[in-house]
């Protein structure tokens, strides 16, 4: 890889983990009490999937362990945020679905996080920020094929 190609992807990768620390501080400190940004993450995506989905399908959207995701939903089913049921067909399984608490829950999140988010896209721009999305998109798609 030439030096400067190299440079090029360091620099990348140092402003998407600066830009990832910084954007999750930022949402963690305006998020309801009691909810990580790891809460929300999983909260908002069973609303948007809107389908029962297995521990093992959520540790692997996520990129994390079934440990990791293991302990995530117990803090949420404790919370009464999701509901974790066997799976009839397969008993060794389980399925999650977000509750209606957690729905309430995860709009509450989305509430508080907006005027932060907001804030951002007009300061730096909405055209700048349609522009980004795509590159962005490219790139986690990218990341994520193990090929």
């Amino acid at each position: 890889m030439p030096d400067q190609t190299q440079h090029l992807a360091v620099t990348l990768f140092s402003e998407l983990l600066a830009v990832d620390q910084l954007a999750r501080a930022s949402m963690a400190r305006v998020l309801p009490k009691g909810m990580e940004l790891s809460h929300f993450s999983v909260l908002n995506h069973l609303a948007h999937s809107g389908a029962e989905r297995t521990p093992a399908q959520l540790a692997q959207t996520f990129h994390l362990t079934r440990g990791a995701m293991t302990n995530t939903l117990s803090k949420l089913e404790w919370a009464g945020w999701v509901h974790v049921r066997p799976d009839w067909d397969d008993a060794r399984r389980k399925l999650v679905s977000i509750s209606p608490s957690g729905l309430s829950a995860r709009n509450a999140a989305i509430a508080a996080i907006s005027p932060l988010v907001s804030e951002v896209v007009a300061k730096v721009g909405e055209d700048k920020v349609r522009a980004t999305l795509p590159v962005l998109r490219e790139l986690r798609a990218k990341l994520s094929d193990p090929a």
